[in-house]
């Protein structure tokens, strides 16, 4: 549709101001779109289900997009004036608010992280070569379909027979063998390094909420130290602000998932006075009171490797003035490529609600955090993963795959029936105006629904599912303590 447009300018990351051109925007939003597989992968009944009726093709649908973005643009009178036209950050930030408000939530994934990554490769954060696009390696993806498809659980219908079939048990004994081997793998490379006269005093194991990092970190610590390394672990969590300096928004939620909910300057402070060999007084966070109550002195001994549990591990401002010879990042993701239905819609669903699901089990189970809580906030989850985690990921030494193909199975049984945790569409009459969490909450209850899950009493055992597996992280009744869930 054609929209009246009053902005002449606009102004580049240099203050070059230069003439606005709208059809930048629809080529941005189509390129975003074309990424993940087309705008189809965000159609949504009942939500902009409309829009693909009106418009069709990809093409169209960009061009509506960019046209609602210079609408909300020319709202601002100040974009008028030749002099003070709207900045580039300033219209991308309209382009997520476009998408996001019409539902397309994979398309504007694709653009922020592109965005975001496109931000630190200019910072010198990242380089071309670990520059990862939208957050989806395509040759990565297709290795991992492959793999599932020579199993048959590379569709949810195909997951389901092999549930019903007791195949099932066997794909789980080669996607957790493959698993480890990964994790020897990373072993090999921090070994390699240390013989190869690596000076390295610092090991990270980082990724998005819910990847299982907290398993991965103890069964990587576990294989270095039978070769003798020592470590010692250090608790981000205690350098947290304190709950005055964390703004609440309407709902009384709080935005722990950004890095500057860390007190980064110190934290900078004692890394970097750690390896120097000093003693640094770490704080003593307390969670119950929202504060930093205490401190307690903390050395690392010459032949101790400092180890860190961190989603932002790979968030440069926390280890800025430490040589990269000194630390080993591994990254953790779940990734498991699945398609929905029998795969004809060629949809993959989501990597993202995977961990959304396991992170409203373990929100329910072990720190009182009603299911619905979990998806209001998973907003400022996503808007954190996006910034600073996964554009980041190319920087890693090494990757783990988190995402098993039999982690829906397990996790189906806590959220089926009606004592299931899984909210009522009632529960949500009170955010109606949160259509993040409406989009995922009915993506999430209908993958649930299409897949046939283990029974209670499955999970419970260890015949098909061994007690060390990364999902009992979520589950429960794991052999490996998680300091977290205690």
């Amino acid at each position: 549709m054609p929209v009246q447009n009053r902005i002449v300018k606009i102004q580049k990351r240099n203050r070059a101001l230069v003439k606005f051109d709208p059809s930048r925007i629809w080529k941005a939003i189509l390129r975003a779109a074309e990424s993940i597989g087309g705008c189809r992968q965000d159609f949504l009944p009942g939500i902009n289900d409309r829009i693909f009726d009106a418009y069709g093709t990809d093409e169209k649908i960009a061009e509506f997009l960019a046209d609602a973005v210079v609408v909300c643009l020319n709202s601002d009178p100040h974009h008028h004036i030749s002099n003070f036209p709207p900045t580039i950050e300033t219209i991308q930030d309209e382009v997520l608010h476009a998408l996001r408000s019409y539902g397309f939530q994979n398309t504007a994934d694709a653009f922020e992280c592109y965005r975001w990554g496109r931000h630190w490769l200019r910072e010198g954060a990242i380089t071309k070569e670990t520059f990862v696009g939208n957050g989806f390696p395509r040759e990565r993806m297709a290795q991992i379909l492959e793999w599932n498809r020579q199993r048959g659980v590379d569709t949810v219908a195909g997951l389901n027979e092999s549930v019903r079939s007791g195949t099932i048990k066997q794909v789980v004994a080669e996607s957790l063998a493959l698993y480890e081997q990964s994790l020897d793998e990373a072993a090999g490379k921090v070994l390699s390094r240390l013989n190869a006269g690596d000076p390295l005093r610092m090991m990270w194991v980082s990724g998005p909420s819910s990847s299982g990092k907290t398993t991965t970190t103890v069964k990587l610590t576990e294989r270095l130290e039978k070769h003798g390394l020592r470590f010692l672990m250090l608790n981000l969590d205690d350098y947290f602000w304190s709950l005055v300096e964390h703004p609440t928004d309407w709902i009384n939620d709080r935005n722990y998932e950004t890095p500057e909910a860390l007190d980064i300057q110190l934290l900078n402070q004692h890394l970097r006075a750690l390896l120097d060999g000093k003693t640094i007084e770490k704080p003593v966070y307390s969670f119950k009171e929202g504060r930093c109550i205490a401190s307690k002195p903390v050395r690392l001994e010459e032949d101790q490797i400092l180890l860190l549990d961190c989603l932002h591990g790979l968030y440069p401002p926390i280890t800025e003035g430490v040589d990269a010879s000194a630390q080993f990042r591994l990254y953790i993701e779940t990734q498991n490529v699945l398609l929905e239905g029998d795969g004809r819609t060629n949809r993959r669903t989501q990597f993202t609600d995977v961990r959304l699901i396991r992170r409203m089990l373990r929100d329910a189970r072990h720190r009182d955090h009603h299911p619905l809580r979990t998806l209001l906030h998973w907003h400022y989850v996503r808007a954190g993963e996006l910034f600073s985690i996964i554009p980041l990921s190319g920087i890693a030494d090494h990757a783990v795959n988190g995402g098993l193909p039999f982690d829906l199975p397990v996790l189906k049984p806590f959220f089926a029936g009606p004592d299931g945790l899984l909210p009522q569409p009632g529960d949500f009459a009170d955010y109606a105006g949160f259509l993040d969490a409406r989009i995922r909450y009915e993506r999430v209850k209908a993958l649930l629904e299409s897949v046939e899950g283990f029974t209670l009493e499955q999970v419970a055992g260890y015949d098909i599912i061994p007690g060390d597996a990364v999902v009992r992280e979520f589950v429960g009744g794991g052999t490996i303590k998680i300091p977290h869930n205690e």
